[in-house]
């Protein structure tokens, strides 16, 4: 570590993205990126965009507008920033704190315990049931800001809005803030409680239903007053947070509803496919609404898959640490042909053993 480092800093617990290696060709089924390329109409209005001299539009005004449009609200009930992420850091920025702590599931996205960690706040893990589904009941009395993934990851699985309005209506002066950057995949959205509940925050991503993970566009969509807390804490980090080129190609995204559908439908079918053959193959695998599965094999560890799949070419996400996860792997839904290798490289390894 070096002796430069501050002493906060020394204390934070880096988020862990997935692998980006470039010893090889893979093929990657460990970030949950689309296998599609982006809308064509993406392509075109990048191709449009020149005044890269200027700076960004700061309100991000035509993104706004679009994502405010395809959902049936206001502009003012939406934020944009470089992906997800960012929307998330400011939300736990803005809403959590000195005597306003916040609760997340003990296996979901690690990049609340990074923000926890960068902020200095109190945090209080509840565990998911043993099945990996998660109790709202749990939630109920927390008086702090409380951040669900739903669907959830790593495990792929979804609650209904029905235990979200449980969650709002025990306490309406906190925070919900619920994570959907999966939900396009079969998960139901919360977006349709936002007029009825002011303390409802969700983020969203065009990562991986848009198929524009490189291009770092996330949204959140909530009331008005939860959308200037966000704003404040981004004026006072960076205001010209989303660049040019994702603004136009984000507004073009949203536009292109048919080419989103029919990629999302894609995907859906194949991710049913591949859980089929899997359990086939003797995987347990747990039920999934987003684009990746999350599977354990009766007869392989965690670990030995991982290594055996990545030797033989193939990349998936694996958690070491003898955790309660640390027999399963997070295989993104790629295109048919990349599941097939897939398969075919699992049985050969089940084969081997």
């Amino acid at each position: 570590m070096s002796r430069f480092l501050s002493e906060e800093a020394g204390r934070l617990a880096p988020y862990t993205p997935g692998e980006q290696p470039r010893d090889q060709q893979y093929v990657k089924l460990n970030t949950n990126e689309s296998p599609f390329p982006p809308s064509p109409r993406v392509l075109e209005a990048i191709a449009r965009e020149t005044q890269l001299n200027l700076y960004s539009d700061p309100t991000c005004a035509q993104l706004t507008e679009a994502i405010a449009k395809w959902y049936g609200l206001a502009p003012e009930n939406v934020l944009t920033g470089n992906g997800s992420d960012e929307i998330l850091a400011f939300a736990f920025r803005a809403f959590c704190g000195t005597g306003k702590g916040v609760a997340y599931a003990d296996v979901t996205y690690s990049f609340y315990r990074s923000q926890v960690a960068l902020f200095g706040l109190d945090a209080t893990v509840i565990p998911l049931r043993e099945d990996f589904s998660l109790r709202v009941e749990d939630y109920l009395d927390f008086p702090g800001t409380v951040v669900i993934a739903n669907p959830n990851a790593p495990t792929g699985m979804a609650i209904p809005p029905s235990d979200i309005r449980r969650l709002l209506e025990a306490n309406r002066e906190r925070v919900v803030i619920v994570d959907e950057a999966y939900v396009d995949f079969g998960g139901e959205s919360c977006v349709p409680l936002i007029p009825e509940f002011d303390n409802l925050l969700v983020v969203q991503t065009m990562s991986k239903s848009r198929s524009l993970a490189g291009g770092r566009i996330g949204f959140a969509m909530g009331s008005p007053e939860l959308i200037a807390g966000l704003n404040r804490v981004k004026y006072s980090f960076n205001p010209y947070n989303v660049n040019r080129l994702s603004i136009v190609a984000g507004a073009a995204a949203m536009e292109d509803e048919e080419y989103f559908q029919s990629c999302c439908a894609a995907i859906c079918r194949t991710r049913a496919r591949t859980t089929e053959q899997l359990q086939a193959l003797g995987f347990t695998v747990l039920p999934s609404r987003t684009n990746f599965v999350f599977a354990k094999s009766d007869r392989l560890s965690g670990e030995a898959l991982y290594r055996g799949l990545k030797e033989q070419g193939v990349l998936v996400r694996w958690w070491a640490g003898g955790s309660r996860i640390g027999d399963y792997l997070r295989i993104t839904i790629g295109s048919d042909e990349q599941m097939a290798v897939l398969t075919d490289r699992i049985a050969r390894l089940l084969k081997q053993s």
